[in-house]
């Protein structure tokens, strides 16, 4: 017996030891916290250690805000069905105000006989066209519904939206009622067609364009374009496709556009009220983006501007004396000569998408407006009034 406690206590010391020396080198192995001088010692001598993300809770609370949003947002959100002779349309659209207006797209509305409005409770409801405007593509319907049914959705700022900020679309692509898809802003300030005809048989432009990857498809068209606070920055209106072989339908090819919020706050309120938006009108044709040969072909200074290349005739341009080229060139429809517009009040233009997306945003019919032009190397101020497009 006297043995055995003997040896047991040379055991005891001997894994003291051990422990200690386990401790002093900092062993894994060991469970028993680190004393706090020997923390403070390998905090010292140790290779500075990068901050780690928590990628788990992260995606977790991105989850989290994409669910809160879409139970806020969704039930503002509705189906239009535009029933026509030729057959079934579909759309978007979503409430504005506790009165029943409903923003869509022209297009989705066009030459509207009958009018099915559907919420994503499943309450459906006719709905009359209270206005259009071709040239933002925007549409305005009323509705007479129950109180509980309208949930409207807030503008936001499209002015302080950002290339990079998240985005959402909610929708019905496909007839697939109250779907979202996520994204972000690919570009600001983009242009596109708008719909209404000149007299030549071109169509005027449109501007104050959002470019989206948010997977938009045909059905999403007047549906909102969400920040991640639920607010509106945009109305989907229309996608770069390519088109099925097998049904000729067309579909998402990774680029989408949305007519931002602030050209929205524009035009809808003159829509309810006035029954019509007057869009400004300047009258000049330009090419969109000036090449180096082109700039080199034209004798320009500078590959950057707005170059005048027709000015129609009894337009505002016209009468404000702007020159267009008049001169020939081996690239067709390139005729030198004309004014470089390079600010518009006060504002440096590089591109006929800044001169128009300015206008769009700022000036109604009637406004005067400030050109800088370079005419003959010179620089020159010319002022002109805006009118309505006719």
């Amino acid at each position: 017996m006297k043995l055995s406690v003997r040896v047991l206590a040379v055991v005891l010391v001997l894994a003291l030891a051990m422990l200690s020396c386990r401790i002093e080198t900092g062993s894994s192995a060991n469970p028993t916290p680190v004393p706090t001088e020997i923390s403070l010692r390998i905090e010292k001598t140790a290779a500075p250690v990068a901050p780690q993300i928590n990628s788990a809770n992260t995606i977790v609370s991105q989850q989290d805000a994409l669910i809160a949003l879409y139970q806020q947002a969704s039930p503002g959100v509705v189906t239009i069905r535009v029933l026509t002779d030729q057959g079934n349309g579909l759309g978007s659209g979503f409430v504005i105000d506790t009165e029943g207006h409903i923003v869509t797209n022209y297009h989705v509305v066009v030459g509207v006989t009958d009018l099915e409005v559907d919420f994503l409770s499943g309450y459906k409801v006719r709905g009359d066209v209270v206005a259009t405007d071709l040239d933002s593509d925007l549409a305005v319907i009323k509705v007479d519904a129950p109180a509980e049914q309208l949930h409207p959705l807030t503008f936001g700022d499209s002015d302080q939206v950002k290339v990079g900020q998240t985005v959402i679309a909610i929708g019905n692509p496909f007839g697939l009622n109250g779907t979202m898809t996520v994204g972000i802003v690919s570009s600001m300030g983009r242009t596109l067609e708008s719909m209404r005809p000149s007299a030549s048989g071109a169509y005027f432009t449109a501007g104050g364009i959002i470019q989206t990857d948010a997977p938009i498809n045909p059905g999403n068209s007047g549906g909102p374009l969400l920040n991640l606070q639920g607010e509106v920055v945009g109305v989907n209106r229309a996608i770069e496709t390519t088109t099925f072989t097998t049904t000729g339908e067309p579909t998402n090819s990774g680029i989408g556009f949305a007519i931002s919020s602030n050209i929205v706050r524009r035009v809808v309120p003159h829509l309810i009220a006035d029954g019509k938006y007057d869009c400004p009108y300047l009258g000049i044709s330009s090419t969109e983006d000036i090449s180096l040969l082109q700039a080199e072909a034209l004798g320009l200074p500078q590959p950057s501007g707005v170059y005048v290349n027709v000015v129609t005739p009894g337009s505002p341009a016209d009468k404000a004396g702007l020159i267009a080229g008049t001169k020939s060139t081996d690239i067709p429809g390139l005729n030198p000569g004309g004014d470089l517009i390079i600010a518009i009040d006060g504002q440096e233009v590089q591109t006929f998408s800044d001169m128009l997306n300015y206008l769009f945003a700022n000036k109604s019919p009637g406004d005067k407006v400030t050109f800088t032009v370079l005419r003959d190397n010179k620089t020159i101020e010319v002022e002109l009034t805006l009118d309505k497009r006719p």
